[in-house]
C-alpha cells in the first residue's frame, strides 16, 4: 500500500510534509482572514440572501452605493450599513465599508461628512451608463466632479473607478483602454497625490497602467472571473448568461496578464470579487443583467488561480494583505483554512423571489474553505 501524505502550509511560509498510513493526499492552508475590496450585496430579500455567504468567508467588504435609487450621502450610507448588519447572522463579524454613488452634484461638504462618520471609505465613480444602475453617474468628470476629487486629497479618501468610456461608438473590448488614456492618465497628472483603485481590471493595458503609477497610490482589483474565463466563456455552447458581467471577458492573452500580475506578488492588487447576484429570471431572458454571483467560490477560485501557477506562497498577501495596508486599514487577526478538498458548487441558491446562479455551477473545485 502506497503511504500518504499531508501537507500543510501556512502562507507564505514553506510547507511542512507528514507521512502517513494512507494513500491519500491533503493539503491544508492557514491564511489570514480574507476581505472582500469590491462587493455588491443589493437590498431587500436579496440582500438578506447574499450577506451571509460573503460573511462566511471574509472579514470585510467594500460594498458598491449603486442601489436604486443610489447611496450618494453619508446618512444613506448609514442606513444601508445598518440593513446590511441586520440581514447577518448574529455571531458574525463581517464588517461592511460603505462607499458613495459619485455624481455630477455630490459636494466636497459630503467628501467631509464621509469621512467624520467612520463608517464610509471610498467613493465610487460609475461613468454614467457604464453598468447595473450606473445612470446617475458622473458625466463631467474634470469639470462638476473636480472640486469633490480636490477635497478627496485633502480627506485621503480612495475614489473607485469602474473604468469603462461610454460612448457606444467605441467598441466594447476596448473601452477600458480607452477610458485608461482619456480618464484615468489624465487624472493621475492632474491629482497625482489621489489615491484611486481602479476596479475588477481585465486588460493588459490595465496591468501596464497600474504598474506605471506610484505604488500606495494607485491599485486595482481583480475578480476570480477575469482570471479565470476569457470572452470564449460567452458563447462556448451557445450563449452563457451566467457568465456575462461588465467589463466583459475579454481575449486570452489579457487573461494572461492579469495572472501574471497577480501571482507575481505585487502589492497592486488585491482581491476584489464583484460578486454581483441577480436573479435568474433577469439573466436568462432577452435582455439579460450583466454580472457573476461568486461569493460562495471566490476564495476556491482564487487558491485554484494561485495554485496552477504556483505561487501559492504569495496568496495570502494577495487576499488578506495589500487590500488593507493600501486603505491604511489593520490587517485582520483571525485565521482561515482552506483545503484540497474536492466539493461540488449547488446548481441555485434559493431566496423568497426566486434563484441565483452561481459562477461554475454544478461543478466541483478543489480547494474547499473553512466555514
Amino acid at each position: 500500500m502506497m503511504s500518504s501524505l499531508i501537507l500543510k502550509c501556512s502562507v507564505p511560509n514553506l510547507p511542512v510534509f507528514k507521512v502517513g498510513g494512507l494513500q491519500k493526499i491533503k493539503m491544508e492552508l492557514s491564511l489570514t482572514q480574507p476581505d472582500d475590496w469590491h462587493l455588491l450585496l443589493r437590498d431587500g430579500d436579496l440582500l438578506e440572501a447574499v450577506a451571509p455567504l460573503s460573511a462566511r468567508h471574509f472579514g470585510r467588504a467594500v460594498v458598491m452605493p449603486n442601489l436604486r435609487p443610489p447611496i450618494t450621502t453619508t446618512a444613506a450610507a448609514i442606513a444601508y450599513r445598518e440593513s446590511i448588519m441586520k440581514a447577518l447572522p448574529e455571531d458574525s463579524n463581517f464588517t461592511p465599508l460603505m462607499t458613495l454613488y459619485l455624481t455630477d452634484r455630490t459636494s466636497p461638504d459630503e467628501i467631509k461628512l464621509a469621512r467624520k462618520s467612520g463608517v464610509v471609505y471610498a467613493v465610487k465613480l460609475y461613468p454614467a451608463g457604464a453598468t447595473t444602475n450606473s445612470q446617475d453617474g458622473v458625466t463631467d468628470l474634470f469639470g462638476k466632479c473636480f472640486p469633490v476629487l480636490q477635497e478627496m486629497v485633502q480627506q485621503n479618501m480612495p475614489l473607485l473607478v469602474h473604468g469603462e468610456v461610454t460612448d457606444p461608438d467605441i467598441d466594447i473590448f476596448d473601452r477600458e483602454k480607452v477610458y485608461i488614456d482619456t480618464v484615468l492618465e489624465p487624472l493621475i497628472q492632474k491629482l497625482p497625490q489621489l489615491k484611486v483603485v481602479m476596479e475588477h481590471i481585465t486588460t493588459a493595458d490595465a496591468v501596464r497602467f497600474v504598474e506605471s503609477c506610484n505604488e500606495g497610490t494607485v491599485a486595482a482589483t481583480v475578480t476570480p472571473q477575469h482570471l479565470l474565463l476569457n470572452r470564449n466563456s460567452l458563447f462556448q455552447g451557445g450563449l452563457q448568461p451566467h457568465n456575462y458581467c461588465l467589463p466583459v471577458l475579454k481575449r486570452e492573452v489579457h487573461r494572461q496578464a492579469i495572472v501574471a500580475a497577480v501571482t507575481s506578488g505585487s502589492r497592486r492588487y488585491f482581491l476584489g470579487t464583484d460578486s454581483a447576484p441577480h436573479e435568474r429570471r433577469r439573466k436568462e431572458c432577452p435582455c439579460g443583467c450583466a454580472g457573476i454571483f461568486n461569493a460562495p467560490v471566490a476564495l476556491s477560485l482564487y487558491a485554484k488561480v494561485f495554485d496552477e501557477a504556483g505561487a501559492l506562497d504569495k496568496f495570502e498577501a494577495f487576499t488578506s494583505f495589500n487590500g488593507p495596508d493600501f486603505y491604511g486599514l489593520p490587517r485582520n487577526t483571525s485565521i482561515i483554512k482552506l483545503s484540497r478538498t474536492p466539493w461540488k458548487v449547488p446548481d441555485h441558491f434559493s431566496f423568497t423571489s426566486g434563484d441565483i446562479i452561481p459562477m461554475f455551477a454544478g461543478e466541483t473545485l478543489e480547494w474547499l474553505p473553512s466555514d
